[in-house]
């Protein structure tokens, strides 16, 4: 008797391992995210999560905290943990003005956080290039290995990668910021001004253009910009994104010169001056403080320089009557493509759950549900479904908002799943990678680089200190005589020390081009 109810027990064991064995694969069937497409990351077992401890993911983004922030990211945590990943998410948010040098200091510092948005544009070169940044060789393969497997289709990785460790998530965008020109169509038409769209290609079609707006008004506000990006557009000039270095794109050897030693600069310089006796640039666009995209859209200005995408997007005009029209510029030109740096994130090397935050980023790569609710929010309070578009709620706009548009998303767009908006239409972001495409527009040859200060770091600080004395009353048309600032700003940089600062950069540059090579 002992020995069958022992038997018993050992067939009930059995059965029941098998029950459990069967209920674990049905699971992970499910496992299988909204894009039909099984994810590696996000189709681990349920049985290795569910004791995994709740963490909690700080994330740092730029900008003003949407109002529904934190309840939208509410949302997201619960949809997270029912695909396996337990967190929650601490959103923390910094100023725009104070991102760049709050994230260094807070570096510097040794402060704890997760996950944070940064750009080429932003503090990103500073803090690859110091080492705040946690390596990402055998993590990202591991925990992300879907995003892992985009990046290497982009050929993207290369350029997130510092002394060969990749230490940055990029954008997954193509994209291409060449200068176009835009104006207020609806002020030019009742001036009697015909400019029909791309028939102001030209620096000097365009200040014709200025002009006869100013002549027929004289009280109009025009712009707030020099015309420095124009001339670097006319002459090929592509800038480094380091401290005002400039090179030629067809120049086979990439020399690096000081934007103030280009004839770019100097054309620029003495335009820029008569623009600005003429009224042309505002007497107070060096010192107004408000923001110039926002001065567009609520019709303080005539004129802008804007981008493909700007000019082709809603730009959210204040006053319906508002109109605009376009034009590319020096469509001949070479203009070198957005950095796949342009918009990434980053994880602190301080993270203590970087497998947490790769499996999130992985889940976001496949998963259209989970996309939808970061980008979004909550169908029928922060956004509403019109047809397949993502719209306001109603009594909502961009301006009052309560979450969606928010800042610092752009790293973590995905144009597999990008929903058209009031301000982007149906296959905007095709559009756009079409537009990148187009022959003029070209990649970077240094996409990747980043300059390391360690050995000029006092002669870039005296460089950047005279520009911001001497240089920028250049740029913006205010001083005296144009040509003799130029040459007495030019020897002021001299004396500071540029041409080690350049012997260093261009040696930097040369490394760079040779180790792509190998």
């Amino acid at each position: 008797m002992k020995k069958t109810g022992s038997r018993r027990r050992v067939w009930q064991a059995v059965m029941l391992l098998a029950v459990v064995m069967l209920a674990g694969c049905g699971n992970n069937q499910k496992q299988e995210n909204s894009s039909g497409n099984p994810s590696p990351a996000a189709s681990s077992s349920s049985a290795q999560q569910a004791n995994e401890k709740e963490a909690e993911l700080k994330l740092i983004f730029p900008g003003d905290k949407p109002t529904a922030m934190d309840e939208v990211w509410g949302a997201v945590s619960d949809y997270v943990k029912q695909k396996g990943i337990n967190v929650t998410f601490d959103i923390q948010y910094i100023p725009f003005n104070d991102y760049k040098d709050k994230l260094l200091v807070m570096s510097a510092a040794g402060d704890m956080w997760d996950l944070n948005f940064d750009g080429d544009w932003l503090a990103y070169q500073q803090m690859a290039g110091k080492g705040a940044y946690m390596a990402l060789n055998e993590l990202l393969p591991e925990y992300a290995p879907n995003l892992y497997k985009k990046y290497e289709g982009q050929g993207s990785l290369q350029a997130a990668s510092v002394n060969g460790q990749i230490v940055s998530l990029p954008w997954t965008m193509k994209q291409n910021t060449r200068p176009f020109g835009q104006w207020r169509s609806d002020v030019t038409d009742k001036l009697g001004i015909g400019a029909a769209k791309d028939s102001v290609q030209t620096i000097e079609a365009i200040d014709e253009l200025l002009r006869r707006i100013k002549q027929a008004d004289p009280t109009a506000k025009i712009t707030r910009k020099g015309p420095l990006d124009l001339f670097k557009l006319k002459h090929e000039l592509m800038d480094i994104g380091f401290s005002g270095y400039v090179v030629d794109l067809n120049d086979p050897q990439l020399r690096a010169v000081p934007i103030e030693q280009t004839a770019a600069y100097r054309e620029s310089a003495q335009l820029a001056k008569t623009w600005y006796d003429d009224g042309i640039i505002s007497s107070d666009a060096m010192v107004d403080k408000e923001g110039i995209d926002v001065q567009w859209r609520n019709g303080k200005l005539v004129f802008d320089l804007s981008t493909h995408e700007w000019t082709n997007a809603d730009p959210g005009f204040s006053d319906p009557s508002f109109k605009r029209e376009s034009s590319i510029l020096y469509p001949d030109k070479k203009y070198a493509n957005r950095s796949p740096l342009a918009n990434v994130v980053a994880i602190n090397k301080k993270s203590k759950n970087p497998d947490k935050v790769l499996r999130f980023l992985d889940l976001l790569e496949t998963d259209k549900q989970l996309y939808d609710l970061v980008q979004y929010g909550i169908d029928g309070k922060t956004y509403k479904l019109d047809g397949q578009a993502a719209a306001f709620p109603d009594g909502m706009d961009s301006s009052t908002s309560s979450y969606m548009g928010w800042t610092g998303q752009w790293a973590l767009w995905k144009p597999q799943f990008m929903r058209p908006t009031g301000t982007y239409s149906d296959g905007f972001w095709l559009k756009e990678g079409e537009f990148a495409s187009q022959p003029m527009n070209v990649n970077s040859p240094l996409d990747g680089l980043f300059i390391s200060q360690d050995d000029i770091k006092n002669e870039v600080a005296k460089r950047e200190s005279i520009k911001s004395e001497f240089g920028l009353p250049i740029e913006f048309g205010t001083v005296k005589n144009a040509d003799k600032a130029v040459d007495d700003y030019i020897a002021k940089q001299q004396a500071a020390g540029v041409d080690k600062i350049t012997a260093e950069v261009q040696k930097q540059i040369d490394q760079f081009l040779a180790g792509k090579k190998q």
